[in-house]
C-alpha cells in the first residue's frame, strides 16, 4: 500500500512538472502571438475586409483565404465578421474561405505551434490551412442554393443559441461582432503620434484581455492533455495504429463537432505527437477541429443553405485528409523527425524569458479566473 502511494505521488509531481515545462516552453511564444494578433487587429479593420472579397472566380476566394489567416478570431467570433462579409456582396465562396481560414489559423497559433510542434508543422499548419480554405470555398461557390438567411434579428438568435448560452452574453463575448470589428480609437488631439500610439494599445489590450480570455479555458486543457499524455502514455503506444486514413477519419469524427480554436488546439497536438501519433494524422486535427463546431455548421446552414453546408464540410473533410496523407509522405521521404525538431526549439529559449512571460501569462489567467468566480459569485 505504501508503495501504491509512493507511486501515485510520484507520477502526480512528475505531471505537474511536464505541465510546468510545457507551459513555461510555450509562454514566450504565445506572448509573442497575442502581440501580433494584436497589431494586426489595430491596423487591419474587419470592416473594410468585406470590400475586397466581391466578385466571382478563384481569386477573390484566394484573397478570402490570405486576408481571413492572420487574423485573430476564433471559431466562434468569426461567425457575426463572416455575416457582415457576406451581407456586403462577397460571394458564397469568398465567405466560406474566409470562415475557414481565418480559426484554422493566425498569428498566435502560428507562434505557439513552433514552440510545441516545431518548425516543420509550424510552417505547413497555416499552408494547410490556407489552401482548405481555397478548396472548400471553391467547392462552395458551385452552391446552387437559394439564401436561406432571414432577419438580423434571426441570426443573432442563433448565433446566441449554438455560440453563447444567452443573446445577452452574445452581445458581450466572442460572439459579438461589436468586439470584434476594428479597434476603436478615441479622439485625440495630440496628432498623429499620439493616435498611432493609443490604437496599438487598444490593439495590445484586446489581445491581452479578450483574446486571450477567450482561449485561457482551452489552453490550459490543451497542455494538460499534453502534459498527461507525456507522463503516463508511452511514444510507441500509439505508433502502430496511430497513422493512416482509418487514423484520419476519427481524428475528422472528434475535431468536427469540437469547439476549440486554433491556439488550444495546439497543445492537444502535442499530446497526440508524443502518444505517437503521425504528423499528418495530428494536422487532420488542426485543420477540422477549429474550422468547424456547432455554431458554425448552423450559420452555414442558416445563411448560405443546406447544400452549401454540405458542400462545406467536404471540402474540409477532403483537404483535411488530404494535407494529411500529403505530410505524412513528406516526413517520410524527407526523413523528418518531428520529435527532435520540438526538442531542439525547446533547447533554444532562454529561461528568463520563459519565466517572464510565464508570470505575466499566470497573473491574466488569474485575473480572468477572478473576474469568472465573481461573476458566478454575485450571479
Amino acid at each position: 500500500m505504501a508503495l501504491f502511494m509512493t507511486n501515485i505521488i510520484d507520477a502526480l509531481g512528475t505531471l505537474l512538472v511536464n505541465f510546468y515545462s510545457l507551459s513555461l516552453e510555450s509562454a514566450p511564444f504565445l506572448v509573442l502571438g497575442l502581440v501580433i494578433a494584436g497589431l494586426i487587429k489595430a491596423w487591419v479593420p474587419t470592416e473594410s475586409v468585406a470590400k475586397q472579397l466581391g466578385g466571382s472566380g478563384i481569386w477573390p476566394i484566394t484573397k478570402a483565404a490570405l486576408i481571413g489567416a492572420p487574423l485573430p478570431l476564433c471559431s466562434c467570433s468569426v461567425i457575426p465578421v463572416t455575416l457582415g462579409i457576406h451581407r456586403s456582396g462577397a460571394s458564397k465562396g469568398s465567405t466560406v474561405s474566409f470562415l475557414v481560414a481565418t480559426p484554422e489559423t493566425g498569428a498566435d497559433s502560428i507562434a505557439i505551434s513552433y514552440a510545441l510542434l516545431g518548425p516543420f508543422m509550424a510552417i505547413i499548419r497555416p499552408i494547410s490551412a490556407i489552401s482548405s480554405a481555397i478548396f472548400a470555398g471553391l467547392i462552395v461557390s458551385l452552391s446552387k442554393d437559394k439564401q436561406e438567411g432571414g432577419s438580423d434579428t434571426q441570426h443573432s438568435d442563433v448565433v446566441a443559441d449554438v455560440c453563447c448560452e444567452s443573446k445577452e452574453e452574445a452581445e458581450q463575448s466572442c460572439c459579438s461582432s461589436d468586439n470584434h470589428s476594428s479597434a476603436k480609437v478615441a479622439p485625440v488631439t495630440a496628432g498623429v503620434v499620439n493616435e498611432m500610439v493609443h490604437k496599438t494599445l487598444s490593439g495590445l489590450r484586446y489581445a491581452f484581455t479578450d483574446i486571450f480570455n477567450n482561449m485561457v479555458f482551452w489552453l490550459f486543457i490543451g497542455l494538460f492533455f499534453a502534459a498527461m499524455v507525456k507522463t503516463f502514455v508511452p511514444v510507441s503506444f500509439l505508433q502502430q495504429w496511430g497513422s493512416g486514413l482509418g487514423a484520419m477519419i476519427v481524428m475528422v469524427i472528434v475535431g468536427v463537432p469540437m469547439y476549440i480554436c486554433a491556439t488550444a488546439s495546439t497543445p492537444m497536438a502535442a499530446g497526440f505527437l508524443l502518444a505517437g501519433l503521425s504528423p499528418g494524422t495530428v494536422l487532420v486535427f488542426l485543420l477540422a477541429g477549429p474550422a468547424t463546431n456547432m455554431a458554425t455548421l448552423a450559420i452555414v446552414k442558416k445563411e448560405l443553405g443546406s447544400y452549401a453546408l454540405f458542400a462545406y464540410l467536404c471540402g474540409i473533410v477532403i483537404s483535411a485528409i488530404g494535407f494529411g496523407l500529403l505530410v505524412d509522405q513528406l516526413v517520410v521521404s524527407w526523413n523528418i523527425n518531428i520529435l527532435a525538431q520540438i526538442d531542439g526549439t525547446h533547447e533554444m529559449l532562454n529561461p528568463w524569458l520563459e519565466g517572464v512571460t510565464g508570470l505575466l501569462l499566470l497573473v491574466l489567467a488569474l485575473r480572468y479566473g477572478a473576474g469568472v468566480l465573481k461573476k458566478y459569485t454575485y450571479a
